[in-house]
C-alpha cells in the first residue's frame, strides 16, 4: 500500500512501523539480517543491559556486522528507538466491552501496562515524543478511548483521562523497577527497625515509627498499593461521567 507520501518526509522509523518499503543503501554485499531481526536485537539487548546499552556501534557488534552495516536497516538511532517501542509494547490488551465494564477495562488496560514495563523495564526510559502515531502504540490509545468515549465521555476527556492512567503506570512501573535494582539494605529489615524506631519516637516521627512496627511503612509497591491508588483515580473518572455530572448539577446542595 502507498500513501503517495515520500518516507524521506516523514519522522524516522514511522514508515519501516507501518510496514512500508524506505530505500536504503544498495552497495556492498546483500543484507544478512531483517529490520525485524535488528529490533529484536536491540530488544534483547536492552533486556540485558538497559536502555543506556541502546547503542548503534552496540547493536552492530551483537549482531556481528561493522559499526556501517547497520545504517543498511535502520538509518539512525532514533529511527530504531520508534521501532523498538512498537515492537516492545505490543499489541493492545483486549478489554471488557460494555458502557457498565469500563473500570474493569481501564483497570485492564493500565495493569497490562505495568505488566509490559516489568517485562520490558527499558520501555519507561524510552524519550516522550509526543502522540502516537505506530499501529500498537495507537491501538493501546484506540481501545481506551473507546472505553472512555463508550461510557460518555467525550474524546477531549478521554484522551485526557487515557493521559493520566498512562501517567500513572508508567510511574509505578518506574518505582518498581528502581526498587528491584536497589543495592541498599530494606527499610523493613530488623537491623533498620532496631536503628531508626528509638529515632523516630525521640525526635517527632510517631506515625512513621507505628507504620513501621505494623510493617506497613515498606520498601515495595505490591498489588495492594498499585489497586489503591488506581481506584482513587477511577474515582475521579467517574465523576465525570455524565450521569454523575447531571446528578452533581441538580443537586441543591451544590
Amino acid at each position: 500500500m502507498s500513501t503517495g507520501v515520500d518516507p524521506q518526509e516523514l519522522p524516522p522509523g514511522l514508515a519501516l512501523a507501518w510496514g512500508l518499503p524506505v530505500k536504503t543503501s544498495k552497495l556492498g554485499r546483500p543484507p544478512s539480517q531483517s529490520v525485524e531481526q535488528v529490533v529484536e536485537a536491540a530488544i534483547d539487548l536492552a533486556d540485558a543491559e538497559g536502555f543506556a546499552a541502546l547503542s548503534m556501534p552496540k547493536l552492530a557488534k551483537r549482531l556481528g556486522l561493522t559499526a556501517n552495516a547497520i545504517y543498511r536497516y535502520v538509518r539512525s538511532r532514533d529511527e530504531l528507538l520508534v521501532l523498538v517501542a512498537e515492537t516492545g509494547w505490543g499489541p493492545a490488551p483486549d478489554l471488557a466491552a460494555g458502557a457498565d465494564r469500563w473500570r474493569t477495562a481501564a483497570t485492564t488496560w493500565t495493569q497490562a501496562m505495568i505488566d509490559r514495563c516489568d517485562v520490558h523495564p527499558w520501555l519507561v526510559d524510552l524519550p516522550a515524543r509526543g502522540a502516537p502515531m505506530t499501529p500498537n502504540l495507537l491501538r493501546w490509545t484506540e481501545v481506551i478511548l473507546q472505553t472512555f468515549t463508550g461510557a460518555g465521555l467525550s474524546p477531549k476527556e478521554a484522551i485526557q483521562c487515557a493521559l493520566l492512567l498512562d501517567v500513572y503506570a508508567r510511574r509505578i512501573a518506574d518505582m518498581r523497577r528502581d526498587l528491584r535494582q536497589n543495592s541498599a539494605g530494606p527499610a523493613q529489615s530488623t537491623a533498620v527497625q532496631d536503628f531508626l524506631l528509638p529515632l523516630l519516637r525521640e525526635h517527632g516521627y510517631p506515625i512513621v515509627a507505628a507504620l513501621m512496627v505494623d510493617d506497613d511503612f515498606s520498601d515495595d509497591i505490591d498489588d495492594s498499593d498499585v489497586t489503591f491508588g488506581l481506584t482513587r483515580i477511577l474515582d475521579g473518572i467517574d465523576g465525570l461521567l455524565p450521569r454523575n455530572r447531571n446528578h452533581r448539577t441538580a443537586d441543591p446542595a451544590d
